[in-house]
């Protein structure tokens, strides 16, 4: 049995090669970085003197990749969430709270009941989202949903900006129906939120390394792959930190961003267009034990995630907002934390802010008609990425399960092992 070579630590390489060792292959997992993770992953901030995540992340209980990657690494009881589905929000225009609470089965009958609807909607506003359902290749959001109104912005907007990280008017309608059929379309069970108890390593990362570890795998970290070596329509060698010449029934899986993936071979297609996520992580002078997360409307920050006495806000589709210097960005979303939780101080304390210039590809349908598939024109390589064609955003189900699908592929063509 050859052995598969896995390019890039992140989710979607991780996600391979941990389905990979699992099935008895052994696996060898190349990271440039000095750790795994790629963008998801944590780090102890020295001016906040806190552990905070790269990024803030909400997952799903009805994400069946991120259930089936934490089962078999062994991290399901690092998550925490509510009992029951519960998206609590706040209007800053107004001061307006209200919850979404997702109905128990399939169909949304609390929508014609005026105290389950969002404030300022009726239940005629919901009826026309059946247009998500049919959307084509082409269809954008904004060719689906009225765009104007208060279902649009108290509801639709937040939560579309948040999945798909580009202008929701503008984004491509058949990914996000391809969420909420998953989520919100399966009833209150698949819609209840999953948060990291301790951070995105300690519940991704972490033990995912330590499970190929532990199945004879390699992770070798600091280790660039710089190029690759081709004959007879196959990869043969791999430059990295050494020459390393393949055997004839290895196998290679490509798991890097869009413009890394180019750079070892320039003849894949693939998004070329990106957005930004602003992320800003917060101290505050007591703990706001009483809240985990809280979607926000009317302001900057579009999402706010508690730990203990740290805030943590996030801003997507944030192009304009990465221009500006940290202090003015900090500034802007202390003024919203400031209106959420009523606090004082009209000056932030500790703060850090991160900007991914490049954090998704722009999720718009000619985007999207640019996402390659998995199998390559060379036989013994695969792709994997949330760039890639999953049908899904670029979100850290669709990573995962673009790594599984690479995993998946190498081991139909590898012998002597068990089919997943």
């Amino acid at each position: 049995m050859g052995r598969v070579h896995v390019i890039g630590a992140g989710l979607a390489g991780l996600a391979a090669a941990v389905r990979l060792a699992g099935h008895g292959v052994a696996v060898v997992l190349h990271e440039a970085a000095g750790h795994a993770g790629g963008r998801c992953r944590s780090f102890h901030d020295h001016q906040l003197d806190r552990r905070i995540d790269n990024g803030n992340h909400l997952m799903l209980s009805g994400n069946s990749a991120v259930q089936t990657y934490q089962e078999t690494i062994g991290a399901v009881d690092t998550m925490s969430g509510p009992e029951r589905a519960e998206f609590p929000f706040i209007d800053l225009a107004d001061g307006t709270r209200w919850t979404v609470r997702p109905d128990r089965g399939a169909i949304p009958w609390s929508v014609f009941r005026s105290h389950r609807r969002v404030p300022g909607t009726h239940a005629s506003d919901y009826l026309k989202a059946w247009k998500l359902v049919r959307a084509g290749k082409t269809d954008t959001l904004g060719d689906c949903l009225a765009t104007e109104g208060a279902l649009w912005r108290r509801f639709w907007h937040p939560i579309a900006v948040s999945i798909l990280n580009t202008d929701p008017a503008k984004a491509s309608a058949q990914l996000l129906w391809a969420v909420i059929a998953e989520t919100f379309g399966k009833g209150e069970a698949a819609c209840r939120p999953l948060i990291a108890k301790q951070g995105l390593s300690e519940s991704l990362i972490d033990p995912a390394v330590r499970y190929v570890q532990n199945h004879d795998g390699e992770v070798r970290l600091n280790d660039r792959v710089r190029g690759l070596s081709m004959e007879t329509g196959k990869v043969v060698g791999l430059t990295a930190s050494e020459e390393i010449r393949l055997k004839s029934d290895d196998k290679v899986v490509m798991a890097l961003p869009p413009t890394g993936a180019r750079g070892l071979l320039p003849d894949i297609d693939g998004p070329d267009a990106f957005q930004a996520i602003v992320n800003g992580h917060f101290m505050v002078e007591q703990a706001l034990d009483d809240h985990t997360f809280m979607g926000v409307v009317g302001g900057t920050a579009e999402w706010i995630f508690v730990r203990g006495d740290v805030v943590s806000v996030t801003v997507s589709a944030a192009d304009r907002l990465a221009e500006k210097p940290e202090a003015e960005i900090a500034q802007i979303l202390w003024a919203d934390i400031r209106r959420v939780f009523d606090i004082k101080s009209e000056q932030p304390g500790p703060y850090r802010i991160i900007k991914e210039k490049r954090a998704t590809f722009a999720q718009t349908p000619a985007q999207v008609a640019r996402r390659p598939e998995c199998e390559t024109v060379l036989k013994n390589l695969f792709l994997a990425g949330d760039w890639t064609d999953t049908d899904l955003p670029a979100t850290i189900e669709g990573a995962l399960r673009s790594g599984f699908h690479a995993a998946d592929k190498a081991l139909e063509t590898i012998k002597n092992v068990e089919r997943p």
